[in-house]
């Protein structure tokens, strides 16, 4: 599956650490997955509290392997900035989508997803659906 095309998966936080535990966290669950490109893009770039644009397009940069990217946000500027930088639409890869979907929940659900080689639209409701899991 090396060099088949997979969804990139990047997840953006406020919080460089947290970004990168939610990462190691969906790609443990999803058995390693290691042909799923995970990049998370958390804080600012001197490693404070906030999103950083420049952060966010390297990390889907890095993930493109040509079957989209879903970025996942934890909350409102995040959400904003990931907004702005594909209405903008020349920064980001072509096919870069963001996913309305909780961020824990979704990024575990959104990287088995797409490690089965599922497509973007698929990757994207698996992560969606995620609002629905009851823990009560």
């Amino acid at each position: 599956m090396s060099e088949a095309k997979v969804v990139g998966i990047v997840l953006v936080s406020h919080s460089a650490e947290v970004a990168a535990s939610v990462a190691e966290l969906a790609k443990g669950l999803a058995g390693g997955a290691p042909a799923v490109p995970v990049a998370p893009a958390g804080g600012t770039e001197g490693g404070g509290l906030g999103t950083s644009a420049e952060l966010i397009c390297a990390a889907a940069a890095s993930v493109d392997r040509g079957a989209g990217v879903a970025v996942l946000t934890d909350l409102g500027s995040a959400v904003l900035t990931v907004k702005a930088l594909i209405a903008e639409g020349d920064e980001l890869p072509d096919g870069t989508r963001l996913v309305d979907a909780p961020f824990v929940e979704g990024a575990v659900a959104a990287v088995v997803t797409a490690a089965t080689g599922a497509d973007l639209d698929a990757v994207q409701a698996a992560a969606s659906e995620a609002y629905g899991y009851r823990k009560v």
